[in-house]
């Protein structure tokens, strides 16, 4: 296995894993349309990785200019991060998000078949799982009614890559159920770039302590946690990144038909405040905050098994939640003095 399609490959998690196949021997190729990422990530990329990445402006679901990628670029394998992904947009505009997320898939799945391509890691989310009954989460938990659309996209589209994969003559397929993905890479030349105000609490807070707002509301501080604030699984992107090349080395050891689940965490949960308080610390800026109401529809707490990542890729978290805080603040200053 050596050429790797990433479809939205210039986006956030996107990006950084393209770094890491680099680094493992890959040949990464980009699809990808920019609506959700700069161009210029390309140069970035470039700068880090000392290669030119190929990259085609183009939305994945065009299953004519798809096929024609991965028969020119001989693709081995692809790994799929072109879905959007704001949970509250998804209540507002539902049908942007089954039709992108969902029917965009299926589209995909079809021409992978059709192409025979035999390797895909799909982009889950730990949404799937809602609201916990026991921590931590491992992957034998029960799949609970989705909190919103994006939510239900993820389940959905698990289940069809599972009834897809298992009657096909081709393919090995791993969905990676993500936690908190945040951080940037060291070279401060790629990162998070949410749009707007960020729905995320690690770029609020790097943004609050920059100035961009006045202060961060902090949702709630009454929850049954130590410190009564919500509590979630923050991982660095770079750990996320690798794991994503680990699942290709996994998908190489298994046979057609096979598929698997697999959850991507550090197997630690970190409260709002704790969040806030690791970033003053780690950094020497201050961030100003209030408390204010609960959210609906927030979970008090979830982070991750990791157990089966370990066993199944060969993976584990190796940054600390002061890694990947002090690396969202060189990114936020980065792009502060663009």
């Amino acid at each position: 296995m050596k050429n790797i399609l990433v479809t939205g490959g210039a986006g956030f998690i996107g990006s950084h894993t393209i770094v890491e196949l680099v680094t493992a021997g890959y040949r990464p190729v980009i699809i990808d349309n920019f609506v959700s990422s700069e161009r210029d990530v390309l140069d970035r990329l470039k700068a880090i990785t000392k290669q030119k990445i190929i990259c085609y402006e183009q939305d994945f679901q065009d299953k004519p200019k798809l096929k024609k990628v991965l028969r020119d670029e001989k693709v081995d394998g692809v790994i799929h991060f072109a879905a959007y992904k704001a949970v509250g947009e998804s209540v507002k505009l539902p049908l942007k998000y089954y039709k992108n997320n969902v029917a965009g898939f299926v589209a995909l799945l079809e021409v992978l078949e059709e192409c025979k391509i035999p390797h895909l890691v799909f982009s889950s989310s730990c949404t799937v799982y809602g609201e916990p009954d026991n921590l931590p989460i491992d992957e034998k938990a029960p799949i609970k009614p989705a909190e919103s659309p994006y939510g239900a996209t993820k389940q959905m589209c698990e289940n069809i890559l599972q009834n897809t994969t298992k009657v096909s003559k081709s393919l090995r397929s791993i969905a990676l159920r993500y936690f908190n993905p945040i951080g940037a890479h060291p070279s401060a030349l790629i990162g998070e770039l949410p749009i707007g105000t960020p729905a995320n609490l690690v770029p609020f807070v790097t943004q609050t302590a920059a100035g961009v707002h006045k202060e961060l509301t902090v949702h709630g501080n009454n929850y049954p946690t130590p410190d009564g604030t919500c509590i979630r699984d923050y991982i660095h992107v770079i750990d996320l990144a690798k794991a994503h090349v680990s699942a290709l080395g996994f998908l190489a050891r298994q046979k057609p038909s096979d598929f698997a689940v697999c959850n991507v965490g550090t197997g630690k949960g970190s409260s709002v405040l704790e969040i806030i308080n690791t970033f003053q610390k780690v950094t020497g800026v201050k961030v100003p905050y209030k408390i204010g109401p609960k959210r609906a529809g927030d979970i008090i707490s979830t982070y991750a098994s990791v157990e089966q990542a370990h066993k199944m890729l060969g993976w584990k978290a190796e940054k600390t939640l002061g890694d990947a805080l002090a690396d969202a603040w060189h990114w936020q200053q980065k792009l502060d003095t663009k």
